[in-house]
């Protein structure tokens, strides 16, 4: 299971025409970029543009934040596993049991499976719609951090938080447990409808193992520049 720092571009498109117009534009590059497949497309694809994706030579994570009852969601992975993708993802807020089903449905026969982290809180929500709107008490620190323990009590390999969370979380769970972190940022970009954000350096800086990177890439005037700039800040 992959475990180096890395950029995953968010291919968040509405068709799998647009996506696949998308990654021509890096035919000719050498390092093939590590690509997030969320709802809006896969809802609108399907898994043939997961099996399209994975034959072109991509990374997938395909996140789909999986949160139901835990025997609906261990059936899910289990079909899931089957797609060869290298990350999925559920809900931390979902228990730790739904969580250890994630788990045993995505472990295959061989005792192989893909990436498996959770989802603390979203990158769009605030500390004060967090307690205002869900009800949930404490800083919204304490909660990641409480959540990221529940992921790692129940054997996933780490969680999405914001940049601005990953230190707290590798402080709390363990410097091999993994922080995927959207929110990102350059520092000349707009936020958009992120609240918790930073820029890929600092994320480095902070520690965390990859970062989700949007509309700073797919809307740039030239996305292949936009993401050669990320792993030039991030990884290299």
């Amino acid at each position: 299971m992959t475990r180096e720092r890395d950029v995953i571009i968010a291919c968040d498109f509405a068709s799998a025409a647009d996506t696949l117009a998308f990654l021509d534009k890096f035919e000719n590059e050498s390092r093939k970029p590590f690509l997030k497949i969320g709802m809006e497309l896969y809802y609108a694809a399907g898994n043939d543009i997961v099996r399209e994706i994975k034959r072109r030579g991509h990374k997938i994570f395909l996140d789909l934040k999986l949160h139901d009852i835990p025997n609906t969601v261990r059936k899910a992975m289990k079909v899931l596993s089957a797609l060869d993708v290298d990350m999925v993802n559920v809900h931390a807020s979902g228990t730790t049991e739904m969580m250890k089903a994630a788990k045993e449905g995505l472990t295959r026969a061989d005792g192989t499976r893909p990436l498996l982290i959770a989802v603390t809180q979203l990158t769009s929500t605030s500390e004060q719609t967090m307690q205002q709107e869900l009800g949930i008490v404490g800083t919204i620190g304490d909660t990641i951090v409480k959540y990221a323990q529940n992921t790692r009590a129940a054997g996933l390999d780490g969680v999405v938080c914001s940049p601005l969370e990953a230190a707290i979380v590798k402080g709390a769970c363990g410097d091999d447990f993994l922080t995927i972190t959207p929110g990102i940022r350059f520092a000349d970009s707009a936020a958009d409808d992120q609240v918790r954000i930073t820029t890929p350096a600092r994320a480095k800086e902070i520690g965390s193992d990859f970062i989700v990177v949007g509309r700073p890439i797919t809307a740039a005037e030239d996305p292949v520049k936009a993401y050669r700039r990320c792993v030039e800040e991030f990884v290299d």
